[in-house]
C-alpha cells in the first residue's frame, strides 16, 4: 500500500533529520482539523475537516484549510489518512483534493461517506484505499498502524506513527465507553504502545476543561428506549446524522415496541442507506417506512420520525416541523421529540427557538444532552484524557482540536501525568514545531494557515475585505446615487436618482434623499469644466462627500455607491 513516486520523477531528499508537524486547522477553533506531518522528502496529511461560519462570516457556506504549504511541497506528499467521518474531519476534502490528487487512506464507512459526497459534487471518485485496524501500511519515511476508538460514528481510529524519530500517536476525536466490552481490548493495546515508548502524543481537546468521565452509549439507549416505551403518541427523534450508534439504538426500540419508522432530511437518509448497506445499521425492512407520507394513514401511536435539525439548522427537518412548514409532519399535541445531541457552539440560538416553537405547537421536548441522559458526547472529558496520557507515556504532549483555553486546559491536565512542562507545546494553527535527536522546539517561520472561505461555489473569492462590506450593508445599509450625464458636456441631464436599502425608508425621508441630490449636484458643479471629466475622481469625491452628510444627518454610515452614466 506504499505510496511511491515513478522512477521518472526525480526527488531531491534532504539530509536534514527533522520531523515538522505543521497544523493547518482545528487548533484555536472547533472544526477545520487539518495536520501535516513532514520529514525529510515524505509529508502526510492527517483529516482536511472544514468549519461552519461564525456569526461574522455574513453569506459564507463554509471554511477551509489552507494548503499552499501542502501545494508548495506537492512533491512531498504521500497521502491523506482520514480518521473518521465527521464533518470537520473530512468536509473539505472535495474542495481541497482537486488540488493535492493524492491517494486517499480511511477506514470501510468514513470511505463510503467521502464517496457519496465527491457524487454530490460532481467530481471523479478519488482514490481511496481501505484500511483496517492494527493492519499497518507504510507511506515513504512513515509506518502507520490505525487502532479504534469509541466516538458517535462507526470506524474512528488512532494512529500510531512510526518515525526516525519514534513513535507518534495520534488520537482525534475519542471517548472511553466503560460499559462497552470491547473497551478492554483498546485500554490494553494503549497500554502496550505505552510500553513500548511514545515520542509524542497529539490528542483531542474538546472537552478538557468538563471533569468526569464520558457517560456511556448503552445508558443513552436505555433512556431511549424508555421514552418510547411509555410515549401515548409519536415519537420525533433528531441526532447528528453521523451517530450510528444513536440511529440503531432508535432502530432497535421500534423492533421492541412494535413501531414503525420514518426519516426525513436529507443528510439522515443519506447516512441511513449508507449505513444499511454497509451492514453498520440493522432493521428489517418492514419497519422502514420508504414514503414519508404514509405517516398520516397509520396509527401515531405506531410511528417513530427520524430527523434532521438538532443543530436548528434553517432548512432542516425539524425547524420546518416545529414552524409548521414541513410539508407532511404537523407537530400535534401529544406528540414527543427528542433532541438527543449537544449544541455545536454558535448554534445555541438557533436550537432554543426550535425548541420554543416545537413546544408552542403542543409537543412535549425532551432535551438537555448527558444532564437529561439522552446525549453523550463523543469527546473525552478531562479524567479520560489524563488516562489516556497514563496509558500512552508520552514524552512530548502536543493538544490539538479545539479553542485556545481547550487546548490550554489539556496541556495542564498532561503537566499532572508527569509530563514535563518543557515537552508539551501549546500551539495555533501554522505554527510549526521541529523535533530532531535533540529535542522539540516551536520555530520562528510559520506556515500560512488562515481561513479559506466557500461561498457557493466560490471557493476563496471572498476575503476580508468582502466581508467588510458585507457587515457595513448589514449593520448601517447601501446607499447608491445614479447621476445621468451628457458624455460631452458633463452636463446633469436628470435629477439623481437615489436607492436606498436598509439605511432609511425613501417615503418618510423625502427631505433627506431631496437634500442628498443637492449635494451630489454641488460635486459635480465644483469641477472645473475646462479639463475634460475625470469620472473617477468625481465618483470618489461624492462617496466621500455624501458618505460624511449623511452621517451628519443620521449618524450612520451606510456603504455609498456611486453611479455615473454618461450618454
Amino acid at each position: 500500500m506504499e505510496n511511491r513516486f515513478k522512477p521518472s520523477q526525480k526527488l531531491s531528499y534532504s539530509d536534514k533529520k527533522v520531523l515538522r508537524v505543521v497544523p493547518l486547522g482545528g487548533l484555536g477553533e472547533i472544526g477545520r482539523n487539518m495536520t501535516i506531518l513532514e520529514y525529510g522528502n515524505d509529508l502526510i496529511i492527517i483529516d482536511a475537516g472544514l468549519m461552519f461560519p461564525t456569526e461574522e462570516m455574513l453569506g459564507i457556506d463554509f471554511v477551509i484549510p489552507d494548503i499552499s504549504y501542502i501545494q508548495r511541497r506537492r512533491q512531498k506528499l504521500r497521502g491523506l489518512i482520514v480518521t473518521h467521518a465527521h464533518e470537520d474531519h473530512f468536509g473539505g476534502i472535495p474542495y481541497l483534493w482537486p488540488k493535492i490528487s493524492c491517494p486517499i487512506y480511511t477506514a470501510r464507512f468514513t470511505a463510503a461517506m467521502i464517496e457519496a459526497r465527491f457524487k454530490e459534487f460532481n467530481l471523479k471518485k478519488p482514490q481511496i484505499r481501505h484500511i483496517k485496524p492494527f493492519q499497518k501500511f507504510r507511506l515513504g519515511i512513515f509506518e502507520i498502524e490505525p487502532f479504534p476508538l469509541s466516538h458517535t460514528v462507526p470506524d474512528e481510529l488512532g494512529l500510531i506513527i512510526n518515525t526516525p524519530l519514534g513513535k507518534l500517536a495520534y488520537v482525534a476525536d475519542f471517548r472511553f465507553d466503560y460499559e462497552n466490552p470491547q473497551e478492554k481490548k483498546i485500554f490494553a493495546y494503549l497500554a502496550q504502545k505505552g510500553q513500548e515508548k511514545i515520542f509524542c502524543l497529539f490528542s483531542d481537546s474538546t472537552n478538557a476543561e468538563i471533569e468526569g468521565q464520558s457517560v456511556s452509549e448503552v445508558k443513552i439507549k436505555e433512556t431511549i428506549d424508555s421514552i418510547i416505551k411509555k410515549a401515548p403518541g409519536r415519537v420525533i427523534v433528531t441526532s447528528f446524522a453521523s451517530s450510528l450508534p444513536r440511529i440503531q439504538s432508535v432502530f432497535d426500540a421500534a423492533q421492541r415496541y412494535n413501531r414503525r419508522i420514518a426519516i426525513s432530511g436529507r443528510s439522515m437518509k443519506h447516512t441511513v442507506d449508507i449505513g444499511l448497506r454497509l451492514g453498520y445499521l440493522k432493521i428489517p425492512p418492514y419497519f422502514l417506512i420508504r414514503n414519508i407520507r404514509e405517516i398520516n394513514k397509520l396509527d401515531k401511536r405506531k410511528i417513530i420520525i427520524l430527523c434532521t435539525g438538532s443543530q436548528g439548522e434553517e432548512y432542516a427537518a425539524l425547524v420546518r416541523m416545529a414552524a409548521g412548514e414541513h410539508k407532511q409532519v404537523k407537530i400535534e399535541p401529544g406528540d414527543i421529540v427528542i433532541i438527543s445531541a449537544s449544541a455545536v457552539p454558535g448554534n445555541e440560538r438557533a436550537i432554543a427557538k426550535t425548541i420554543d416553537n416545537l413546544f408552542r405547537e403542543g409537543a412535549e421536548v425532551i432535551y438537555g444532552g448527558e444532564e437529561a441522559e439522552i446525549h453523550a458526547s463523543g469527546h473525552a472529558k478531562s479524567e479520560d484524557l489524563k488516562l489516556m496520557i497514563n496509558l500512552l507515556k508520552p514524552r512530548y504532549f502536543i493538544p490539538i482540536h479545539g479553542e485556545y483555553r481547550h487546548l490550554v486546559r489539556h496541556s495542564q491536565l498532561a503537566s499532572s501525568m508527569g509530563v514535563p512542562h518543557k515537552n508539551i507545546f501549546v500551539i495555533e494553527n501554522g505554527e510549526i514545531v521541529e523535533f530532531d535527536k535533540n529535542g522539540g522546539r516551536i520555530i520562528k517561520e510559520k506556515a500560512p494557515a488562515g481561513y479559506v472561505l466557500v461561498d457557493g461555489l466560490g471557493v476563496g473569492d471572498v476575503g476580508n475585505i468582502v466581508l467588510r462590506d458585507r457587515h457595513v450593508m448589514a449593520s448601517d445599509g447601501i446607499f447608491i446615487v445614479i447621476l445621468t450625464v451628457d458624455a460631452k458636456t458633463g452636463k446633469v441631464l436628470t435629477s439623481p436618482d437615489i436607492i436606498s436599502r436598509g439605511f432609511v425608508y425613501m417615503r418618510e425621508s423625502e427631505e433627506l434623499i431631496q437634500r442628498t441630490r443637492e449635494e451630489a449636484l454641488k460635486c459635480l458643479e465644483a469641477r472645473d469644466k475646462k479639463y475634460p471629466a475625470n469620472w473617477n475622481f468625481i465618483k470618489n469625491k461624492i462617496r466621500d462627500h455624501i458618505g460624511e452628510f449623511l452621517y451628519k444627518q443620521t449618524q450612520r454610515r451606510p456603504m455609498v455607491i456611486p453611479v455615473i452614466i454618461e450618454v
